[in-house]
């Protein structure tokens, strides 16, 4: 059975859920997280790659393009993507497929995963019927991409409708250099217990706290990561995410997050 390494990226557990299901459908499948900045390469010699990410503001996420740069030096057979977002993957997996092109990489395959929503600025995830309804539904796709897998199937990215691949894009172009820039929206409410978690599940390193307070340093990469996880429900995004659900994928652990 010919080995196939995931590489995968996630802030509240919808990808690293993905990331698993394949894992377990594929067999002889290893999953390593993009943040972990202790990859040995020389040790990676599947020839099935394969990229798990969510959409950030309908495109491919700073943290996703950064890792490119460190896989396109590797010679790979396969290299499959999946892209997990709340019903609208607009132009995701065609810009990934592009920026990989430029990068002297091929890109075989492309899917999409609707999962429930966890940019909690926007509202919450929706109920829990509805939240169930879409797991059972991305088990059934992931099962079907994991044959399509096996099988090396090359086949166009799946796509949004275009008027989402026109207006979203734009919407993306227009902000992708400003993200880091959006965590001055975060604040801790007088729940804070100073537990420090939010410091330990970002991805990059972006919290620290100064004089007992918690301070964003501006190079956010919205994955809410730290509002979704905060235990007293503390942190918050703008003036509404008090009276909104927080969600994280309920089979992930917050272990299974920490550096």
């Amino acid at each position: 059975m010919e080995k196939t390494t995931i590489f995968y990226y996630t802030g509240t557990g919808n990808s690293l859920w993905i990331a698993r299901l394949l894992a377990r459908e594929l067999g002889n499948t290893e999953l390593i997280s993009m943040v972990n900045a202790d990859i040995n390469w020389d040790e990676i010699d599947s020839s099935v790659i394969g990229l798990v990410f969510p959409v950030h503001i309908w495109g491919v996420p700073h943290r996703v393009m950064d890792f490119l740069d460190q896989l396109s030096s590797r010679p790979v057979d396969y290299i499959f993507a999946v892209a997990n977002n709340a019903g609208q993957v607009s132009n995701t997996l065609i810009q990934l497929q592009r920026e990989m092109s430029s990068r002297g990489m091929k890109l075989a395959n492309g899917w999409s995963v609707v999962m429930p929503s966890n940019y909690i600025p926007w509202g919450g995830p929706g109920s829990e019927k509805e939240q169930n309804q879409r797991f059972v539904a991305a088990r059934i796709k992931i099962s079907s991409i994991a044959r399509e897998i096996q099988a090396h199937v090359y086949k166009p990215v799946e796509k949004g409708p275009l008027w989402q691949r026109i207006i979203f894009t734009w919407i993306y172009n227009l902000s992708f250099s400003h993200v880091h820039e959006m965590d001055k929206s975060f604040w801790a409410d007088e729940r804070c217990n100073q537990c420090r978690l939010c410091l330990e599940v970002c991805p990059c390193d972006n919290i620290v706290m100064e004089d007992n307070k918690l301070v964003w340093q501006n190079h956010c990469e919205q994955c809410l990561a730290c509002i979704e996880w905060c235990p007293q429900e503390a942190l918050q995004y703008g003036k509404k995410t008090p009276a909104y659900q927080r969600y994280h994928h309920p089979e992930i652990k917050v272990r299974d997050l920490l550096k």
